[in-house]
């Protein structure tokens, strides 16, 4: 058992389990809740919108694959964005970083009730859905606090599930759709801002990765084995995402569809007993995203305060258990409210926006780090990076929405934070230098 050098955490996540870790933060909420909502939109057409999503997203993953290869430590698109651009930036990415994180996880919390509730209709009811969200977290809180193995485990698992209950689902749905030939064909179509709202939300959908990035101080060769799993996970989802839409909206009328749609399309293929079952497996693989998130993102608010960038009790490891337990326990309360003060639509939508905002520090990150000679060298080298990096920020700004009243507010209010923190930071650097072996040196360059 390999621990990572001055943390006290443990090297415990090998190749395999990292890619299956970035596919359980990517497919959640976003292919069991918006078949229907691109369906509505796009129509026929809807199938493609996930290939273009994936292919914007290849952009962008491509930037993180290099970015990623550079780097051992614990910390993500906060650690990158740090390094390349100094530490209020860092900080600014890791605020939207953690809107971004804890909006994703309200969404995906607020789409397991909406599951729950076709076996218990009163899961929707505010006292019980209240309960509900509670037990959820307390549990995933407990499994990832005693230990990254278990946590770790528990994301292989749920990952298994995932991917058996959509390969399942693929598999008959394409047999019953090409058998019944209702299997539909047609071409994409239409002014180009017709594209880029569905765009944007499938963005949501192919987006997590960079949770899975959060734990490199616990991975056994991050620098080799993040691009690897970046590249297996995009191609996996793509596949089992555009195939799912086109099986939706092949077998189910968009007239009939619910908030439910791949339930919708499993009753289509064989009746109320199969969407009960599909509806139980989407419960496991929604519960297995919160799961993955809960083991990836605390990593985030470590990493901060190893880089004395918030207070040092983030960085605290438990002198048994080996894991970040005050980050863990404070992300997963944050995470809580998030889940219960929003809704999914909510959550969803602003979860995309503070995406784009750190996905595009990344992408700009990758020309610097380049160019700095004090930089780690790259173990993954992306061909044209250059250019990659160009078109990656362009379509983050292309895609980019307008902002209603309480997406407004709530920019304003991660700005008036990262205002607050940086002046905070600030005042703490006297400290770090006063006390430098206090916090980890190995990301400042």
């Amino acid at each position: 058992m390999r621990s990572s050098a001055g943390t006290g955490l443990v090297r415990a996540i090998g190749r395999w389990s990292l890619a299956a870790l970035t596919i359980n933060c990517i497919i959640g909420s976003g292919v069991f809740g918006l078949p229907s909502v691109i369906a509505g939109t796009l129509g026929k057409e809807s199938p493609y919108a996930w290939l273009f999503a994936a292919i914007a997203t290849a952009l962008v993953m491509g930037c993180f694959a290099e970015v990623s290869s550079r780097f051992d430590q614990s910390g993500g698109v906060y650690l990158y964005s740090r390094v390349a651009f100094g530490r209020t930036t860092g900080i600014a990415v890791a605020w939207f970083g953690v809107l971004g994180r804890l909006t994703a996880v309200g969404a995906n919390a607020n789409l397991f009730v909406i599951y729950l509730a076709e076996f218990w209709p009163a899961a929707k009811v505010p006292a019980a859905r209240v309960l509900v969200l509670t037990v959820l977290f307390v549990v995933l809180t407990w499994v990832n606090y005693v230990g990254v193995r278990s946590g770790t485990r528990l994301s292989n698992l749920f990952t298994a599930v995932k991917l058996i209950t959509l390969g399942v689902f693929v598999a008959g749905g394409s047999l019953l759709a090409v058998t019944h030939h209702q299997f539909i064909r047609s071409v994409p179509s239409g002014p180009a801002d017709k594209w880029s709202h569905p765009i944007l939300l499938l963005m949501f959908a192919y987006g997590g990765y960079e949770t899975a990035l959060m734990p490199g101080g616990e991975a056994k060769d991050p620098r080799r084995d993040y691009p690897f799993a970046l590249f297996t996970a995009l191609l996996t989802c793509t596949v089992v995402y555009t195939m799912t839409q086109w099986i939706v909206v092949s077998l189910v009328p968009i007239k009939s569809m619910t908030d439910r749609p791949i339930a919708n399309a499993a009753q289509a293929m064989v009746g109320p007993w199969g969407a009960a079952v599909v509806s139980v497996a989407i419960l496991a693989a929604t519960y297995g995203y919160l799961g993955a998130n809960v083991l990836g993102f605390p990593r985030t608010l470590f990493a901060l305060a190893e880089q004395g960038d918030v207070p040092a009790v983030f960085a605290r490891v438990h002198p048994r258990f080996r894991t970040p337990h005050i980050a863990i326990v404070v992300f997963s309360c944050a995470a809580l409210f998030f889940s219960i003060a929003g809704s999914f639509g909510w959550n969803l939508t602003i979860s995309a926006i503070s995406r784009l905002i750190y996905y595009g520090s990344v992408c700009a990150a990758l020309p610097v780090l380049r160019r700095r000679l004090q930089s780690p060298p790259a173990v993954f080298h992306l061909a044209w990076g250059d250019v990659v990096s160009l078109f990656a920020l362009g379509v983050s700004l292309l895609l980019f929405p307008t902002l209603d009243k309480s997406g407004v507010l709530v920019m304003i209010a991660v700005v008036c934070c990262i205002a607050v923190h940086a002046v905070w930071a600030r005042k703490a650097e006297g400290k770090m230098q006063a006390d430098p072996n206090r916090y980890s040196q190995s990301a400042d360059f």
